[in-house]
């Protein structure tokens, strides 16, 4: 009898020693879970440091936006020698400055704004080079509606527009190459039971 009690003391004595032992893991846990968590946090204000940098391509734009600003001090309608040009349904409001023969468009280089596309780019030099002009002026434009290919031949009027303003000796030349007259024409509008203004849909007898 005496054995069998000694025994129950023993394993009773084991059983705690045990569950002190199996309440450390949870104590070690905790601790792990509160320190990824502040490692988690910390790592957080690098992230917003690396989105705040700017593009480079914005930081072009900003310094042109300031260049073209202090160029035309009062913005583009208090300036004296400004056309307006149409084509399509685009819109360009040009401006002409003694300068150098830069080309600017809404803030950027006209190189990569009309995508180097040497077609248009000829649209916007033709009525300087026809009158020998084409090192002597800078050009500052604002463009919207249509797209690049209207808008190259509307700031075309414009700069052929804003010569007249610079002397009306210009009117002759300009005249003869064309580059005074708006064209109007414009996609025509698509009817009702037709795939466009005229295409139809085949015709079926049966």
């Amino acid at each position: 009898m005496a054995l069998s009690i000694s025994s129950l003391s023993v394993s009773f004595s084991s059983l705690s020693f045990s569950s002190h032992i199996s309440q450390k893991p949870l104590s070690l846990s905790f601790g792990r879970t509160q320190s990824t968590s502040i490692s988690h946090v910390s790592r957080i204000p690098s992230l917003v440091a690396s989105a705040a940098v700017a593009s480079p391509a914005e930081s072009e734009t900003a310094d042109l936006k300031k260049y073209v600003k202090s160029r035309l001090p009062g913005g583009f309608a208090a300036q004296t020698i400004i056309g307006t040009g149409r084509r399509k349904s685009a819109i360009a409001r040009v401006v002409l400055q003694e300068g150098t023969g830069k080309f600017i468009i809404n803030y950027r280089d006209a190189k990569e704004y009309l995508q180097g596309n040497p077609l248009w780019l000829q649209y916007i030099r033709v009525p300087l080079i026809t009158l020998g002009y084409e090192n002597s002026y800078d050009v500052f434009v604002k463009a919207e509606g249509g797209g690049l290919s209207g808008q190259a031949q509307a700031i075309s009027l414009g700069i052929a527009r804003a010569l007249l303003k610079v002397s009306e000796d210009h009117r002759s030349p300009l005249r003869q190459e064309g580059l005074l007259t708006r064209d109007s024409r414009v996609v025509e509008r698509k009817k009702a039971g037709l795939k466009k203004a005229r295409k139809a849909p085949q015709f079926s007898k049966r």
